[in-house]
């Protein structure tokens, strides 16, 4: 079926790539300040679904299927991840990804990758999502495509983080960068939309604070009492 679903994808959808590459550092920082004395740590990886969810609400035009009859606009960022299992992979599903907090995401993303190892998903925890993110950074790839994952309309690539100079003004500093690459239905979603897309993406990377829940909290409160 696997088989079957990739060769349909990438025979008959009109795809095209979009690449970008982030500085990460602010992430990894952030994921730093969160583990620290927390009971449940946190991945890059759970910071990434956080970051796509939260980027399919700013840029909705992203967050479609394509069918036969017209285009299905989804209300809810429901994130597929891609998990390496013995005999090919499968995508587990964060429902509702933008309205939970990078924790309950890691928790729930932890449980779900161990029992798609295991071979015990149940059917909706893997089928119907609306975005897919897979991640190659572990084993050392710098930047590569992904077939779409149908019905859904983009998948997100995502190489390793790598130290690079980058520039800032006319001064070169070291910085830790990543390569991301963007792969399209071009019958859904446009390159200008996609491309906006990636840039909010990059924009919640770099300045990483809105994925963080309870910083977020805090920082009403404070308003609040002001």
């Amino acid at each position: 079926m696997i088989a079957r679903r990739m060769t349909e994808s990438a025979r008959d959808v009109p795809h095209y790539a979009l690449q970008m590459r982030i500085i990460l550092d602010p992430l990894i920082d952030l994921r730093a300040r969160i583990n620290d004395g927390a009971q449940v740590k946190i991945s890059i990886n759970d910071l990434l679904i956080k970051a796509c969810a939260l980027s399919l609400t700013e840029s909705p035009g992203v967050n479609v299927s394509f069918t036969s009859r017209g285009i299905i606009q989804h209300h809810h960022a429901d994130v597929a991840f891609a998990v390496a299992i013995e005999d090919g992979l499968v995508t587990p599903i964060v429902r509702a990804a933008e309205a939970k907090s990078v924790r309950d995401i890691a928790v729930e993303a932890r449980d779900l990758a161990a029992r798609a190892r295991a071979r015990r998903l149940a059917p909706q925890e893997f089928i119907g999502g609306t975005f897919t993110i897979s991640n190659l950074g572990m084993y050392d790839i710098s930047s590569f495509g992904s077939i779409i994952n149908q019905p859904q309309a983009c998948i997100l690539s995502v190489g390793a983080a790598e130290r690079a100079f980058v520039f800032r003004g006319d001064e070169p500093v070291a910085a830790t960068v990543m390569n991301v690459t963007l792969t399209c239905d071009h019958r859904a979603v446009d390159g200008t939309v996609g491309a906006q897309w990636l840039g909010f993406f990059r924009k919640l990377l770099e300045n990483p604070e809105p994925l963080d829940d309870l910083e977020v909290k805090s920082e009403r409160q404070e308003d609040t009492h002001a």
